[in-house]
């Protein structure tokens, strides 16, 4: 029995692979074949370089936004709307219990203070952000366009440091090098001399047209807070996608008069955005993946058609239904498996082109960024081929239901 079923299998796959030889094949079988190849190269290629894209916008904004803001931002809750709010201690119960919170990377104290910047010929509203030697520098350091990060140094005092946007730094006339002052409204009014040491800019309004960093016990003597407290503090976790499980045990581990944020909630109109494309990126799967099984159903119809006499003498010889339809069964998988070699191999180069030369740009204002960013998501990769398998090879099924219907006598005179 066993035997059988390897003979009828090496039968179908003999008649299969004679039907690919081109010099058995007629030309129009041929070029219907090739289109077929063509189409689902063209989708596939599709396909993985949309999705590589879209988890390249992702990726590169969210990179963005978590340089300047932590994942989860714990607060002092005091009920007020001000941007500096009420101070937290730096040696609260949370931070004894952070460490036994899974997933959690870093804690970052920080501050946030209104000032207006002054030169000689311009003044501009800022919101400073302090930070401490906690803060990773090498996170931000992509932001950067020209100059250094802070440098915070021994002493008791605060640096001088100050980096700015580049929006900021152009409606100032701002260079790196350069000194301002900087004036802060309170009672009494202070003021204090700052040096810009860095320019950032990241392509986000949010940050780029108001956010500037300095060294955080500038503000923790500003405020007459001394060492002991801060603004707040900004959480990090190592897997953005377990987000609100971390969350979840931050929440449950913050003191009584603490208030949490999380990324996600603060900047909403992101994220909502990452979702719409989400959801564009999913369509244009759906209509490619239909696209290409109607075209392999399409062509196999044509090829049955075109081998109709051939289906006719089989029937005659003594072979079955099941058989021919595994002939063809076989010829579409062919056909759908050089598809996908071909689709893979030409994403992949166009990709990596890109990837390493930049070669097609981008409008910085409308997209954040210079150049199309990819991201070499291989999770996305194999989704792809999983689903264009599994969709284009189940429509293979649907046109061998012609062969039933063909009778030996007709299809012999069928001309």
């Amino acid at each position: 029995m066993v035997q059988g079923k390897k003979k009828a299998t090496s039968f179908t796959w003999l008649i299969a692979s004679r039907l690919q030889d081109n010099s058995l094949t007629g030309n129009f079988s041929a070029l219907v074949t090739r289109i077929a190849v063509a189409s689902i190269t063209i989708g596939v290629a599709a396909m993985i370089l949309s999705f590589m894209i879209f988890e390249g916008f992702k990726h590169a904004i969210q990179e963005k936004i978590f340089s300047l803001a932590g994942h989860i931002r714990l607060t002092k809750f005091d009920g007020g709307s001000s941007p500096e709010g009420s101070p937290l201690s730096l040696n609260t119960q949370f931070l004894k219990k952070a460490p036994h919170i899974q997933g959690l990377a870093r804690i970052e104290p920080y501050s946030q203070k209104s000032a207006l910047l002054k030169t000689d010929e311009e003044v501009m509203g800022v919101l400073i952000k302090g930070i401490d030697s906690k803060s990773d520098s090498n996170f931000f350091a992509k932001n950067l366009i020209s100059g250094r990060f802070l440098q915070f140094p021994d002493t008791a005092a605060h640096s001088p440091d100050l980096i700015v946007s580049k929006p900021i730094a152009d409606k100032l006339k701002l260079q790196v090098g350069d000194r301002l002052t900087a004036y802060f409204i309170q009672k009494p009014p202070r003021a204090r001399r700052l040096t810009i040491c860095g320019i950032y800019q990241t392509g986000l309004e949010d940050f780029d047209e108001m956010v500037v960093l300095a060294d955080n016990r500038m503000i923790q003597q500003l405020n007459r807070w001394g060492d002991t407290l801060t603004g707040g503090y900004e959480i990090y976790i190592r897997d953005f996608s377990k987000l609100a499980q971390v969350a979840e045990e931050v929440y449950d581990a913050m003191d009584y008069s603490m208030q949490m944020e999380t990324v996600e909630g603060r900047y909403a109109h992101f994220f909502d955005w990452f979702i719409m494309l989400n959801r564009n990126v999913t369509v244009f799967l759906t209509i490619i993946l239909s696209v290409a099984a109607f075209n392999t159903i399409s062509i196999l119809i044509i090829l049955i058609m075109e081998r109709t006499q051939m289906i006719g003498l089989l029937k005659a010889i003594g072979a079955s239904n099941r058989q021919i339809k595994a002939i063809f069964f076989w010829k579409g998988m062919r056909i759908l498996t050089r598809g996908l070699l071909w689709g893979n191999l030409l994403a992949l180069g166009l990709a990596a082109v890109q990837y390493y030369f930049h070669l097609i740009p981008l409008d910085p204002e409308n997209y954040y960024m210079e150049t199309v960013p990819i991201q070499w998501d291989w999770l996305a990769f194999a989704i792809v081929n999983l689903l264009t398998t599994m969709v284009v090879g189940g429509a293979i099924f649907l046109p061998t239901i012609l062969i039933v219907r063909i009778t030996p006598v007709k299809a012999i005179r069928f001309n």
